[in-house]
């Protein structure tokens, strides 16, 4: 049995549906993403799912039990948000302590769990320190600590970084999957950033315009997107304008092109083909192969683990990443020879 599930959730403020029939099922353990742009619909979501907003249509269920009415309180959720909201006036072992009290718990419980979750968090004997004095990773670990001090069954965190600096996001990223996985706790993200989504999730629900666009693993997200919206967000993606000709052909201005299998497609269907730029490769005139066409380089840029080669492609621009050991050394105004493997070629859903 799912652990969360979502049916047919929809919320509306005034004319604007923020959230529009998503349904969702979260196993038990699973760490799932909620990634999309800003005004997707993904805070709104999380926020029906603590408690904090009420659906207009749909449930929502824990453990075959419908919560959707249920106060937030009452479903004792974790919960993380972008500010933290940490009271600036408690110490660190009060902050966490803070939902025990509201549960009754005596002294001496209260103390045992907040060392317990202070050496969870790698932070031990801070108890007494005030949150002022603390760094934003350390306040970041006191948010989680206070939010899993009442052992929530779900753990919903809201873009909980955005306000760190690179460097420390990552580290606090890797921290929040090594707990979450030792924790074995059913956690939901909510963000926009693709690269965390994609380093920490065990599945990502893609959202955009309050529906859900693709749900699945990041690396079948990545490889295989379901339509134009999905390849553009996740990711650099080449977006060409194609003719589908037959079920594995289209037609690219005056090359034809092999492509994967394309979806439900029909004779003369005017279409977009999605190839990522690492997968296109750059090869001499005299290694055409099939599925070669012949662009002009636009721009070339040097990354040093990389090199980004912008090309005009029968009038649509393109991007190929190469590796510096495979690069020609070929620059602007040239002619290159790109290949597009066809099981790379991704006619997508209209």
């Amino acid at each position: 049995m799912f652990g969360l599930e979502i049916t047919g959730v929809t919320k509306a403020f005034g004319a604007h549906k923020a959230v529009d029939d998503v349904s969702l099922a979260i196993p038990q353990g699973e760490f799932v993403c909620f990634l999309g742009p800003s005004g997707c619909g993904k805070t709104t979501l999380m926020r029906m799912i603590a408690g904090l907003e009420t659906p207009g249509d749909g449930t929502i269920s824990l453990n075959g039990r419908d919560i959707t009415r249920q106060p937030a309180n009452v479903r004792k959720f974790g919960m993380v948000f972008q500010s933290l909201a940490l009271f600036p006036h408690l110490t660190v072992g009060e902050n966490i302590a803070f939902s025990l009290r509201l549960q009754g718990k005596d002294a001496r419980q209260r103390k045992a769990r907040i060392e317990e979750l202070l050496n969870l968090v790698r932070l031990p004997d801070m108890e007494k320190r005030a949150v002022s004095q603390l760094s934003g990773g350390q306040r970041q670990r006191v948010a989680i600590a206070r939010a899993l001090a009442q052992e929530p069954p779900i753990f919903l965190l809201d873009e909980p970084f955005s306000a760190l600096d690179a460097k420390l996001r990552e580290e606090m990223q890797i921290e929040l999957r090594l707990l979450q996985k030792r924790l074995k706790i059913t956690t939901i993200l909510v963000t926009h950033d693709q690269r965390e989504a994609m380093s920490m999730a065990d599945t990502i629900a893609v959202m955009g315009e309050g529906k859900i666009q693709q749900h699945g693993g990041p690396l079948s997200i990545y490889r295989a997107p379901a339509n134009k919206f999905v390849a553009n967000f996740i990711g650099l993606s080449n977006l060409l304008p194609v003719e589908v000709l037959d079920r594995e052909t289209v037609r690219f201005g005056a090359n034809i092109l092999k492509v994967a299998s394309t979806p439900e497609p029909s004779a003369s269907t005017q279409a977009t083909l999605s190839i990522r730029p690492e997968d296109i490769q750059i090869t001499s005139a005299s290694q055409q192969q099939d599925n070669t066409v012949a662009c002009k380089i636009t721009f070339v840029r040097d990354m040093g683990s990389s090199v980004e080669v912008h090309l005009d492609c029968e009038g649509a621009d393109l991007l190929s990443v190469v590796q510096p050991r495979d690069w020609t050394g070929a620059g602007a105004g040239d002619i290159a020879h790109l290949r597009l493997p066809q099981n790379q070629c991704r006619v997508l859903a209209a």
